[in-house]
């Protein structure tokens, strides 16, 4: 009878393809080139391995037109305008490594994002930086572009410096059925915003037309992504509200609500009106927000996301896929791992032992974004130590 049960379980779980079956995590050595060692935990019967290294800050993956790896980096804090976008090439699958990376584009001020839009046989690269969004003409196997830029849409490019954590100086954007979207997040840690674009997702034609608001208060949305016509975002959450207030989120999207910052926020499928803002004169389009599926611990600071679908392994198969970066604070010991997001709103750590202490030395590693390559594996980016990861299921 015991053995039926399990068998019928199982059969449950993987036809749901959602399956919550106990995921075990193995210990894998991982050595850079600058001697760094350390050890990864990933799923047993996965192997990882270093893909690409060397580089100052990998963010966000996006595959071009012609199948090529295109990454942005953002270079360093110490001048936020020379980063790039580089394309990983000449893949080697029996070393699991890239041979070559090149520079694609330079000087760019915080690029996070890129995007490929494809029109009347015509390809274009989207390139979001703090201040603006942009396009090039892509030609397919080229190495750098071919013309200058034409710039479609303007941001606020000021907020208080790195030393102050950042104040989300980060653009990020998504293409959808010939529509942009892009997210801007706020320009401090809680406040009333004086510039209407703050804190919010807005939708543009192509040339940048036609803007429209389609969220608002969101803090800072660094990740977004369309999943099966389903608009997904990842949002941090405000400072100051103790060790697990207010949760970060993993959220769909819809057009017209309005998520929370500043007056509200999440806590344990629970909405909480803000204290600090409950007396405040509110905005029209301000009403209570709605409770996010997943809500993530506070300072996790989830960024990159994916939706695993057509993925050989039935663990992972149909289920999103998430990058928390971490706690600025090593000291919180939040984050700093990839995770699987779970039906009932949980979510489990799938590649873990970035952080191994509660000291900045002792953290290897602060992922960023996650792509789903082929049906078995998938990369990581990891922009505090310039490698990007790849990991699969072995045969």
């Amino acid at each position: 009878m015991k053995s039926l049960l399990l068998l019928f379980l199982l059969f449950f779980f993987v036809s749901n393809g959602q399956s919550q079956l106990p995921l075990k995590l193995v210990k894998q050595e991982v050595r850079l080139k600058n001697k760094t060692a350390f050890s990864l935990l990933v799923p047993q019967g996965y192997r990882i391995a270093v893909a690409a290294e060397g580089l100052n800050r990998p963010r966000f993956f996006c595959v071009s037109p012609d199948g090529r790896l295109f990454i942005t980096d953002m270079l360093d804090r110490s001048d936020n305008k020379k980063g790039k976008v580089l394309i990983l090439e000449d893949w080697a699958d029996s070393s699991k490594q890239f041979q070559k990376t090149t520079t694609y584009l330079s000087n760019l001020h915080n690029p996070n994002q890129v995007a490929f839009y494809i029109r009347n046989g015509e390809y274009f690269l989207y390139v979001a930086e703090t201040g603006k969004l942009s396009y090039y003409r892509y030609l397919p196997g080229e190495l750098q572009p071919s013309g200058p830029p034409t710039i479609i849409a303007r941001f606020p490019d000021y907020g208080l410096s790195y030393k102050y954590g950042g104040w989300h100086l980060t653009r990020s954007i998504a293409i959808h059925h010939n529509k942009l979207y892009v997210t801007i997040g706020s320009s401090c840690d809680a406040c009333i915003e004086k510039e209407e674009i703050r804190a919010s997702l807005v939708e543009m034609d192509p040339d940048g037309s036609n803007l429209k608001y389609i969220a608002r208060g969101l803090r800072n949305a660094v990740g977004i992504k369309w999943v099966k016509d389903e608009l997904w975002v990842t949002n941090m959450g405000r400072d100051n509200r103790g060790p697990d207030k207010p949760e970060e989120q993993l959220m769909k999207i819809t057009p017209g609500s309005f998520y929370g910052w500043p007056y509200y926020f999440q806590y344990r499928k629970q909405i909480i009106t803000d204290p600090a803002f409950k007396d405040s004169l509110k905005p029209a389009w301000v009403k209570r927000p709605p409770i996010s599926q997943w809500g993530i611990k506070a300072h996790s600071a989830p960024l990159g996301f994916t939706y695993f679908s057509v993925f050989s392994d039935s663990l992972l198969n149909n289920s999103f896929i998430t990058a928390l970066h971490g706690s600025t604070s090593v000291w919180r010991q939040r984050g700093n791992a990839v995770v699987q997001m779970l039906p009932n709103g949980q979510y489990r750590e799938i590649v873990s032992g970035f952080l191994q202490g509660k000291t900045e030395d002792k953290r290897f590693g602060r992922p960023c974004d996650v792509l789903q390559w082929d049906d078995r594996s998938f990369f990581i980016s990891d922009d505090k130590n310039g490698v990007i990861y790849y990991v699969w299921k072995e045969n």
